[in-house]
C-alpha cells in the first residue's frame, strides 16, 4: 500500500498526516469539517484555548453522529443502498405496467 504526506490546516495551525491516494479526499473533507466546527466553537462561545476548543468540537460532532446512528436503528434515515434497490423496484414495476398497458407516450419535439 502506498502513503503519502498531506498537509492540513485545523484553526489556523499546520498539520502533516499520512494517508493513502484513495482515503486523501476523505481525510482532507474531515479536516475541513473538524476546522469548521472548531472555528464555530471559538467564534460562537467564551471557551479559550485549542485543547478545550478541540474538546468542544469534538463533542459536537460526536453527537452529530451519535444522532445519525440513533435515526438509522430508527428507520429515520435511509442508507443509500436501500434507497437504490427501492427506486429500481419501482422503475420495474412502472415499465411493467408501461409495457401491459401500451402507455408509451411520444417524445416530445423542442
Amino acid at each position: 500500500m502506498t502513503t503519502k504526506q498531506i498537509e492540513v490546516s485545523i484553526l489556523g495551525q499546520s498539520y502533516r498526516l499520512v494517508t493513502s491516494p484513495e482515503n486523501e479526499p476523505a481525510l482532507r473533507e474531515a479536516a475541513e469539517r473538524v476546522d469548521r466546527e472548531m472555528n464555530k466553537v471559538r467564534a460562537t462561545s467564551s471557551v479559550r484555548g485549542h485543547e478545550r476548543i478541540a474538546v468542544m468540537a469534538a463533542l459536537s460532532i460526536a453527537s452529530e453522529l451519535l444522532q445519525l446512528h440513533k435515526s438509522m436503528r430508527h428507520s429515520e434515515a435511509c442508507p443509500t443502498e436501500e434507497i437504490q434497490r427501492t427506486i429500481a423496484k419501482i422503475n420495474n414495476r412502472l415499465a411493467i405496467v408501461i409495457r401491459q398497458n401500451n402507455l408509451v407516450a411520444p417524445l416530445s419535439k423542442a
